[in-house]
């Protein structure tokens, strides 16, 4: 029987051949999770057999992510903004860069009260619930068109223990823009579908693949979901409210543009951690 650091090798080496990014990480978070371990605690016990049962199921850990299926979703969670969020298929992986958007708001109401908050295509939530950890006394609705979604973003919020903070919908946005909503929020929040559906066929294999086509590109030109998102929190936000909106690398004079024309003021931009041009906000006059 190998032991914890020679299947971690081997596994390591695999990973690397098929051209797997952080091929030794992945290595050993998908072994420690077949242990019940933590990351950490495999260095303490490199020396330690792994038992026939334990090396089979890490055979079938290994081969999935030898068929670029992610991390995330062979493991079943991941972490965002400190909070552990669960993920499938149904919804978009959470990233680090979307964290920009929760700090933005942060510094702009952290020290407000009774706000309320839209947030368009939660996915897993993974905003919505930071949000609501954050902020004083907000009052959350997250609406995604995915029924399964919705019902893993309320999941989400249940282990996170701020389930009565977020009421979780599931609709169409075309039905949302178009809904007579006036003057109801003080903030509009939304990672859209973003990817043109030019790009999407250039995409690695583990968004292509595996991440729900339709949180990922608009099948357009990348930006019809930042134009209907606008138009309507033009509607929906009260005087003096405030869009956030992710962008994609490249794409933020555009939305800008976008604003502009739906008649935002105070337009500001925030890069993420790798200076591309992340998050942008605009307020409603």
């Amino acid at each position: 029987m190998l032991t914890i650091l020679e299947a971690i090798q081997k596994t390591t080496g695999y990973f690397e051949r098929k051209g797997i990014e952080s091929a030794r990480v992945n290595a050993e978070l998908l072994l420690a999770e077949v242990l019940g371990k933590k990351r950490l605690e495999l260095y303490l016990s490199y020396d330690q057999p792994l038992k026939e049962n334990e090396m089979n199921k890490y055979r079938s850990v290994i081969a999935r992510r030898g068929k670029f299926e992610p991390l995330q979703y062979i493991i079943g969670h991941t972490e965002f903004f400190g909070y552990k969020i669960c993920v499938d298929q149904s919804v978009l992986i959470p990233r680090p860069e979307s964290e920009v958007l929760i700090e933005m708001v942060i510094d702009d109401f952290g020290d407000k009260e009774n706000l309320t908050l839209l947030d368009i295509g939660t996915g897993s939530g993974c905003l919505s619930i930071a949000l609501a950890k954050k902020l004083n006394n907000v009052h959350i609705t997250a609406v995604d068109i995915s029924y399964k979604a919705a019902r893993l973003a309320e999941y989400n919020a249940k282990i996170n223990e701020i389930a009565d903070k977020i009421k979780f919908l599931t609709a169409d946005i075309n039905s949302i823009v178009s809904g007579d909503v006036n003057d109801q929020y003080d903030i509009v929040i939304s990672n859209p579908p973003y990817v043109s559906l030019a790009d999407f066929q250039n995409l690695q294999p583990e968004i292509k693949d595996y991440e729900p086509k339709n949180a990922v590109t608009d099948n357009e030109d990348g930006y019809s979901f930042y134009k209907k998102i606008a138009a309507f929190s033009q509607k929906a936000l009260k005087t003096g409210g405030a869009l956030y909106l992710e962008t994609g690398q490249g794409m933020a004079p555009g939305v800008e543009k976008i604003l502009e024309i739906n008649n935002f003021s105070n337009l500001k931009v925030r890069k993420d951690y790798l200076d591309i041009e992340r998050v942008i906000k605009g307020i409603r006059t």
